[in-house]
């Protein structure tokens, strides 16, 4: 690493190479699934390479590269506990090819149109409705689908479909003069 911080290009290429495979068992073990740790070991070599020149020559070299290593796979599960927190499992398959099914005709959804037992004032009052709103609404109440049927067919997270139908309710019992509860 010295060699590399004075600009040897070869002897920065030879280090590369040496620490690789130690970055990949280290990374492997710690995580126990190959794909990640191939990523977590990219992150660590792009952090050696920005972090060369704070290397002190006079210490040894490993505990310097593995205290990167580790903070690299600190950093990996932080982001995958944020990002688990915030994901939502996928449907069956079977919902996902029900999404993905072609539209039924228009006329067929008008034969079928469940808007159609609705009383005159609701219907006017979802007509008011933004098209997001009214969509979330018809079709969890009024068609009874499931928040995520209904939000794979809107082609939205289940979270933003569930926040367009409370705006939706909200709206609704305002423009039917009814207290939220």
């Amino acid at each position: 690493m010295a060699a590399a911080q004075e600009g040897d290009r070869a002897a920065y290429e030879r280090l590369l190479a040496d620490i690789l495979p130690a970055l990949r068992d280290f990374a492997r073990r710690r995580l126990g699934d190959d794909v990640a740790a191939e990523d977590v070991v990219q992150e660590v070599l792009l952090s050696v390479h920005r972090a060369r020149r704070t290397y002190r020559p006079e210490r040894p070299f490993e505990p310097w590269l593995f205290a990167i290593a580790r903070n690299a796979i600190t950093d990996f599960h932080r982001a995958r506990a944020r990002r688990k927190g915030k994901e939502e499992a996928l449907p069956e398959d079977d919902l996902l090819q029900v999404a993905s099914s072609p539209a039924p005709s228009l006329a067929a959804a008008n034969a079928e149109d469940p808007r159609s037992e609705l009383s005159p004032a609701l219907d006017d009052a979802l007509a008011k409705l933004p098209q997001a709103q009214r969509e979330a609404v018809l079709m969890i109440h009024v068609e009874g689908l499931s928040v995520v049927e209904a939000a794979l067919r809107a082609r939205v997270s289940p979270g933003a479909l569930r926040v367009r139908a409370h705006r939706g309710y909200r709206a609704l019992r305002a423009l039917l003069g009814r207290s939220s509860p």
